[in-house]
């Protein structure tokens, strides 16, 4: 059994064939997205976060509006770029965000990926300190959130307060109970998988990774998913983590599927260079149902996970999205063992 979710670019566009022709298209469409998938049977909905594109932004609007209209599935994020963050106001946000979901955030946070602007976190106010790398300031910010969404009074109360203080040192408010053991990080490489398991939080592994041997995508995912694991149980903490991974899948069961992909996509590993590191980015899975789930048995990384995030082309509007998943759902999963 796996848990199964989607994961959401959010992109907009002027192109004839977008159903997504704005920011507004796209976060009223989310909302929609997510309800269907619940009601599908899906187990989760996740939104990928960029800057200075054409895609969702700031995530705890939407997430909270999710919350309202949902009750069951899992809500989050894949990933949070966290160089641009305040990590105390986003713990008052995400705190918030929880509260009216009743406990489903998931909330994936990371370094980030390549940017649309050149060192777009200054814009925002932030650099990194002397003798830090901007991915050195990403983990601080994601260290300072960690430890504040724990729920520790660490602020000196004014003596003279405008309402009455609680006893002791001030916490940040609203407090979400639970919330820290379901923050995830975005790793691309074994070493930051490595400190996320050490900061105790879940793994989440993307369809892009350091090429770090040169081997095949799923079977460097799964070994770094076992590093993980691993660097884990050596830090002894008391809960257990979670995994995702993401793919593209498309199963081919009607003539509308057959138009968008029945010519395949890039069913190959890719390999190319971001930010001056070899990345090796995983394939995309496009067939007939009995033949997907073939290919997806010989994946190493989707059988060490316990939550594969279903990346799906949002311009194709809700219905079709909401039928890619249900046809996963449907006649994937079950083959697979996963339902």
């Amino acid at each position: 059994m796996k848990n199964i979710g989607f994961l959401s670019f959010g992109h907009w566009s002027n192109d004839p064939g977008s159903a997504t022709r704005s920011a507004q298209d796209v976060l009223q469409q989310s909302i929609e997205l997510a309800i269907a998938a619940e009601e599908l049977g899906a187990d989760g909905a996740y939104f990928r976060v960029h800057h200075f594109a054409r895609q969702l932004g700031s995530p705890f609007p939407l997430l909270a509006a999710v919350g309202t209209r949902t009750s069951r599935i899992e809500i989050g994020t894949a990933v949070i770029d966290m160089r641009y963050e305040n990590p105390l106001y986003m713990a008052e946000d995400a705190g918030a965000a929880d509260l009216i979901a009743n406990g489903r955030l998931q909330l994936g946070i990371s370094r980030g990926s390549p940017e649309q602007v050149i060192d777009g976190w200054r814009y925002f106010g932030y650099q990194p300190a002397e003798g830090e790398s901007d991915a050195d300031m990403a983990r601080r910010h994601a260290e300072v959130f960690l430890n504040v969404i724990e729920g520790k009074g660490f602020a000196e109360p004014n003596p003279r307060p405008m309402f009455p203080n609680p006893p002791g040192l001030l916490r940040l408010e609203p407090h979400a109970p639970g919330l820290r053991q379901r923050i995830w990080w975005g790793a691309s490489s074994n070493a930051t998988a490595k400190w996320a398991a050490s900061q105790g939080m879940n793994l989440q592994s993307s369809t892009l990774k350091d090429d770090e041997n040169g081997k095949p995508f799923h079977v460097q995912q799964a070994e770094q998913i076992r590093i993980y694991r691993q660097a884990w149980a050596e830090h002894g903490h008391p809960h257990t983590p979670r995994v995702s991974v993401s793919r593209s899948i498309f199963p081919i069961v009607s003539d509308t599927d057959r138009q968008y992909f029945g010519r395949g996509g890039k069913e190959q590993d890719q390999v190319g260079v971001i930010d001056k590191t070899r990345a090796i980015f995983g394939r995309g899975f496009t067939g007939e149902p009995d033949q997907l789930i073939k290919e997806l048995q010989a994946d190493e990384a989707i059988a060490e996970a316990d939550t594969l995030l279903l990346t799906v082309p949002n311009q194709l509007g809700v219905d079709y999205n909401a039928h890619l998943i249900g046809s996963i759902l449907k006649h994937v999963a079950p083959g697979l063992g996963w339902r």
